[in-house]
């Protein structure tokens, strides 16, 4: 049984863009800084971030860039822009950056749950 070591990481998300601090801890996660890296084993680190309603946003994206859910009923289609979501609550929008630079497997679920925000 291999022992797996994981460090915290404190992030401050002042005034960084939204892409590059989702790819930076989307790789935190997965552990791919790690000379024991393998992709079938999830030996990544515990990521806490804060500051995440100050976080800078590129473009036009906030009016733009439109979330889309589905409730799998007829007619179930739900949009939500940026703009609205990022007023209620800041962590889903970078929460869902990250979720989507995750790779598509069965780690992917816990490697999300290490990502908490102060």
């Amino acid at each position: 049984m291999i022992k797996i070591e994981r460090k915290t990481y404190n992030i401050d998300a002042t005034d960084k863009v939204l892409g590059r601090l989702a790819s930076q801890i989307a790789q935190l996660l997965i552990g791919k800084g790690k000379v024991e890296y393998r992709p079938n084993v999830d030996n990544g680190d515990i990521i806490i971030v804060k500051n995440v309603d100050k976080i800078k946003i590129t473009g036009q994206k906030l009016k733009q860039k439109i979330y889309y859910h589905h409730s799998q009923y007829p007619g179930g289609l739900k949009k939500k822009k940026m703009e609205e979501v990022f007023l209620k609550k800041p962590m889903d929008v970078l929460k869902k950056a990250v979720w989507n630079m995750l790779p598509k497997n069965k780690l992917r679920q816990p490697r999300i749950k290490r990502l908490s925000f102060k």
